[in-house]
C-alpha cells in the first residue's frame, strides 16, 4: 500500500474519537451532532441546508414564506449551514433577505462561491455575493466546480489573509472531475471540499474522502439523494425492520443518517423549500449516527431493493 492511502485511512480511522465528545454532547442535549473543521477545530452542525433551485423563486411570496420556515426550523434546531452560488439565480438574494428579515444573519455559515473566469471578474462576482447574502465577511468561499482554481485560490488566500473570508474551498459535483479535484487537493491546503456522495453515487469513499481526511480539509456532501433518483427508487417500498430501532423513521433520514456515518464527512446539505422535509433532514442529524458494520447493512439493503 502506497505511504499516502497508509496516512489517508490512518486519518479516518481516527476520525471516529475525535468526533465523539462533540456527538455524545450533541446528542445529550437533543440536537443537531456537530463535527470539527479539521483546519481550527471549530464545530459545525452536521446538516444544513442547500439553495440550488429550492431558493430560487425572486419575489414570490409564498415561497419567500415557506423558505423562512425553512431557515427558521434549521436555526431553531441548533443548524446554520446555507450553501449558495451565484449560479443558482436568485438563491443568494432570496437567502440573505430572508436571513436579515428573520434576524438570522449573523446565526448562519454563509457558504457560497466564485464561478467566474479571471482574478478581476472573480473578484467583482463575489463582492456582488457579499451584498446579496447581506454578510461583511463571508463564512466559506468555495471555487465551484473549480472553474479557474488556480486563479481564484490565490484571490482567496489573499482574500482570507485580510479576514474576508474565513475559510476556503472547492467544489464539484460529478465523479468525472474527481481525478481534477485530486490534484487540486493535492497541490492546495483547502478547508473545505464539497463533493456528492450518497448510497446513489459512492465514487468519492474510493480516493476523495480519504485524501480530504489526510489533507486536514472537512468535507460539505452535496446532492444527497441523487437529485431524487434514491427517493424513486425506494418509492412504495418499506424501511427495514430494524430500521426504527437505529432512530431512522423516513428515507430520507436513512440515506442522510448513512452519509454521515462516514468519518470524513463533516455536514450534509440537501436543498428544500419545504419545512416538512427540513424538520425530516434535521432529525438525520440527531440522536446515534451508523458505524461501519451499521453503514454496510444500510448499503446491502439498499442495493437489495
Amino acid at each position: 500500500m502506497a505511504p499516502g492511502r497508509r496516512r489517508a485511512l490512518a486519518a479516518i480511522a481516527a476520525l471516529p474519537g475525535l468526533l465523539a465528545v462533540s456527538l455524545r454532547a450533541a446528542a445529550a442535549k437533543g440536537g443537531l451532532a456537530q463535527r470539527p473543521i479539521p483546519s481550527t477545530g471549530e464545530l459545525l452542525p452536521v446538516v444544513g441546508v442547500g439553495t440550488w433551485q429550492t431558493f430560487d423563486v425572486g419575489g414570490d411570496a409564498q415561497a419567500r414564506a415557506a423558505l423562512g420556515e425553512v431557515l427558521s426550523l434549521l436555526v431553531s434546531a441548533g443548524g446554520k449551514v446555507i450553501d449558495s452560488s451565484p449560479m443558482y439565480g436568485s438563491s443568494e438574494s432570496v437567502a440573505g433577505d430572508l436571513a436579515a428579515e428573520l434576524g438570522l444573519t449573523g446565526k448562519l455559515f454563509v457558504a457560497t462561491k466564485v464561478w467566474t473566469r479571471g482574478r478581476e471578474d472573480g473578484e467583482r462576482q463575489m463582492e456582488i455575493s457579499f451584498r446579496r447574502l447581506r454578510v461583511k465577511r463571508m463564512d466559506l468561499m468555495q471555487v465551484h466546480n473549480l472553474m479557474d482554481v488556480a486563479v481564484h485560490t490565490r484571490t482567496l488566500a489573499d482574500w482570507k489573509a485580510k479576514g474576508r473570508v474565513r475559510y476556503v474551498g472547492i467544489t464539484h459535483s460529478s465523479s468525472s472531475a474527481y481525478a481534477e479535484v485530486e490534484r487540486a487537493l493535492d497541490a492546495h491546503r483547502y478547508d473545505f471540499l464539497q463533493i456528492n456522495y450518497s448510497l446513489g453515487e459512492r465514487e468519492a469513499e474510493r480516493r476523495l474522502l480519504p485524501l480530504a481526511a489526510e489533507r486536514g480539509a472537512a468535507v460539505i456532501v452535496n446532492r444527497p439523494f441523487a437529485e431524487g433518483a434514491l427517493f424513486r427508487r425506494t418509492q412504495g417500498k418499506p424501511l427495514p425492520a430494524w430500521a426504527a430501532e437505529s432512530g431512522i423513521a423516513s428515507w430520507a433520514q436513512y440515506f442522510l443518517k448513512w452519509i454521515l456515518g462516514h468519518p470524513a464527512v463533516t455536514c450534509v446539505i440537501p436543498g428544500t423549500g419545504r419545512p416538512a422535509h427540513m424538520r425530516d433532514n434535521l432529525a438525520a442529524g440527531m440522536g446515534a449516527l451508523p458505524g461501519e458494520a451499521q453503514r454496510r447493512r444500510m448499503r446491502e439493503y439498499f442495493d437489495s431493493l
